[in-house]
């Protein structure tokens, strides 16, 4: 790893192949997958049908680019915006473009109702990517220091906070948009109220805003709808997908509706690679077995057997704070920092993650089966058992 740039702080495990919930390292140690890439693998590894169709695209083209019309980024777009309620789709390679995608989209709006200096209302303990723009967005000081100067026009408020955004209505008439993750994954798998959501939506509504939905890590039925602001029953102006839209190949869209859709004309935006052959087919067979597998049910059915399983076998422990989540995003928030749990769950066999210091965060593939949900229970109850137990 001599020449690789030192940005992450990587684990001492590689990995060889992987097969539904289950990798195996290099060593032969077999793992069973509760991160699922950070949301990535949603239908775990090495699934049949995604094999196929990529080899067979692959075997056909791989890449054109956006000089020329790609039938399946046709077919995908008009799936996602059946999906999702929606009207356009912009496809690009990431989670952060696609927030790049959505803030453009917001001043470009803003500049079109007069306003020449766009402000979006983000909200504190956010992670929206690490693209200058998005980093801006992003509400962890942690990820910005160093890189000031930040970009500009962004107010930052409490999350669930309603009145908070009322004030920055009243105090910055420049406000053309809110972001808001429906649940936030960084921040330590915090979940927006359903009346908040409802209560900002009618406020964007009156106010003429546009409200932005990241769904980059929430979306492509991880908390058991096909976009958790469904949950909600509200429709976005703006929402954002990347993560597990793909399977595991990269692909990243941005979704508008109402006013915020036919805004962008050729030459506003763009990507290279953005919804290519390769992309828009792994995202196709993802949607496809999503739904023909009734995937979202087994999220809803799954999730909660974790959730109550680790309520039941750490029920009256010390330490442990929160166990919360929708479908298959789950946190397990503590009263101490608890990464060390990462490298001892790799010793038991299980790969986790804990984000926000404090809080395990779990993202099954949607393919988790109930039993690999109880092994899961078991191989982690012990692991925050006895971590909480050594005071």
């Amino acid at each position: 790893m001599s020449h690789l740039m030192n940005t992450y702080a990587r684990l001492p495990i590689a990995f060889s192949h992987g097969e539904g919930s289950w990798l195996t390292d290099t060593e032969g140690k077999c793992y069973l997958d509760a991160l699922s890439g950070i949301a990535v693998n949603t239908l775990g590894h090495n699934h049949p049908d995604l094999v196929a169709a990529i080899a067979a695209q692959a075997g056909r083209l791989l890449h054109t680019s956006n000089l020329y019309r790609i039938p399946q980024q046709e077919q995908l777009a008009d799936k996602l915006a059946a999906l999702a309620g929606m009207d356009e789709v912009f496809f690009c390679n990431s989670g952060c473009e696609a927030n790049e995608a959505a803030i453009k989209l917001a001043r470009f709006y803003g500049h079109q109702q007069g306003i020449d200096s766009p402000a979006i209302v983000v909200m504190e303990k956010a992670f929206h990517g690490r693209t200058m723009a998005t980093l801006s967005a992003t509400g962890n000081r942690k990820a910005q220091a160093g890189f000031e100067p930040l970009v500009s026009g962004f107010a930052r408020v409490r999350y669930n906070d309603l009145e908070a955004i009322k004030a920055v209505a009243r105090n910055n008439k420049n406000v053309v948009a809110v972001m808001l993750e429906i649940v936030q994954g960084e921040g330590g798998v915090n979940i927006a109220d359903v009346g908040f959501q409802r209560s900002l939506r009618a406020l964007c509504d009156d106010r003429g805003w546009l409200l932005i939905c990241d769904e980059v890590q929430c979306g492509t039925g991880r908390t058991g709808t096909w976009f958790a602001f469904q949950h909600a029953g509200i429709r976005p102006d703006v929402v954002t997908l990347a993560k597990g839209l793909g399977g595991g190949v990269p692909i990243g869209a941005c979704l508008t509706a109402g006013k915020a859709s036919r805004l962008f004309k050729p030459g506003n935006h763009g990507s290279t690679f953005g919804g290519n052959q390769l992309a828009t087919t792994a995202a196709l067979t993802t949607l496809a077995v999503i739904e023909k597998d009734g995937l979202l049910a087994n999220a809803v059915a799954v999730g909660q057997l974790i959730r109550d399983g680790l309520a039941q076998a750490l029920a009256g422990t010390q330490g442990l704070v929160d166990i919360r989540g929708q479908g298959l995003m789950i946190g397990i928030e503590l009263d101490r920092a608890c990464g060390e749990l990462v490298t001892r769950g790799l010793e038991a066999g299980v790969l986790i993650n804990v984000t926000a210091d404090k809080v395990v965060r779990l993202l099954p593939p949607l393919t988790f089966s109930a039993d690999e949900a109880r092994e899961l229970v078991a191989r982690l109850a012990k692991l925050i058992g006895d971590f909480l137990a050594a005071r």
